[in-house]
């Protein structure tokens, strides 16, 4: 059975709105948007969605009790709770740096995960 699904593209600041149509998880057809961007978008969304993952860890010894991090690259979607979950039991240790890796390839998905400010020691 053919399933259609509009789809608003959030790869640039036009937010194209666009139809994929598909068939046991194959795209037949994607219309409606006006640049390549986002078409892939959409057939990556209706095939194999991704996000990204913001959130903190706790962090030791640091002037702030909890450290923000975001993965470097979007995160198959079916994976962003098995990766917070992960980072729920984690503490570093202050200091650290705005870009440093808090967890190297995160539940071996190829994704870093690296801090998003600098946290100096108390």
């Amino acid at each position: 059975m053919e399933e259609k699904r509009r789809i608003s593209c959030i790869v640039c600041p036009l937010s194209c709105e666009g139809e994929v149509s598909s068939k046991s998880g194959i795209v037949n057809a994607v219309t409606g948007f006006s640049c390549p961007r986002g078409e892939a978008y959409a057939r990556e969304e209706v095939t194999a969605p991704k996000r990204m993952l913001t959130t903190t860890v706790r962090i030791n010894g640091g002037k702030l009790p909890l450290l923000p991090v975001v993965s470097q690259q979007a995160l198959p979607k079916d994976k962003i709770i098995p990766c917070a979950r992960c980072l729920a039991n984690l503490t570093i240790i202050a200091p650290i740096k705005e870009g440093e890796v808090v967890v190297a390839n995160i539940l071996n998905l190829g994704v870093d995960i690296i801090a998003s400010r600098d946290i100096n020691p108390v």
